[in-house]
């Protein structure tokens, strides 16, 4: 019974993810979000990883994938612990680095500079424009326009039973 609530659990986070870039709230998103949406989770796969993902979800070249093909492939992807996590302590220590006067936050265009130019969090594969600003508009907080570590941290770290 516990296996059940776990993934009713996951479930409702994917579909949250899912959910916050389904614009027209018809039950699909555009393939080129399903990236951001993956690392929204708590999971950064290769692009190689991405591609078959997207490969797989993706219903007849439309360059949309629905919810009903990406909720059952992400849980799976959840559940047998494919696409690496990022420890809680590597992100800390990641926005530690970037805070140098321990504010405790960041300004959303030093991170996207960060991310585009030097580093692909971890994958040695750095963001486009694109994806930094789906990720920017997640992770900011809308009423001072910083992105605070306690939020990021929220954001990108998964129950560590997943």
């Amino acid at each position: 019974m516990a296996d059940n609530a776990h993934t009713a659990e996951l479930e409702k986070k994917i579909r949250a993810a899912f959910e916050a870039f389904d614009y027209q709230a018809n039950g699909t998103v555009d393939v080129r979000e399903i990236g951001t949406i993956i690392y929204s989770l708590g999971r950064f796969p290769s692009q190689a990883d991405l591609h078959n993902f997207i490969a797989e979800v993706e219903e007849d070249q439309t360059g949309y994938i629905h919810l009903d093909r990406f909720l059952p492939a992400m849980t799976g992807i959840l559940v047998e612990h494919k696409f690496p996590p990022i420890s809680e302590d590597v992100l800390l220590q990641a926005f530690e680095v970037l805070d140098e006067e321990k504010k405790g936050y960041l300004d959303p265009d030093d991170l996207s500079q960060y991310l585009m130019e030097e580093v692909g969090f971890g994958s040695g594969e750095v963001f486009t424009q694109e994806e930094m600003d789906e990720m920017l508009t997640a992770l900011t907080d809308h009423e001072t326009n910083l992105i605070y570590s306690k939020d990021l941290l929220n954001h990108l770290i998964m129950d560590p039973e997943v």
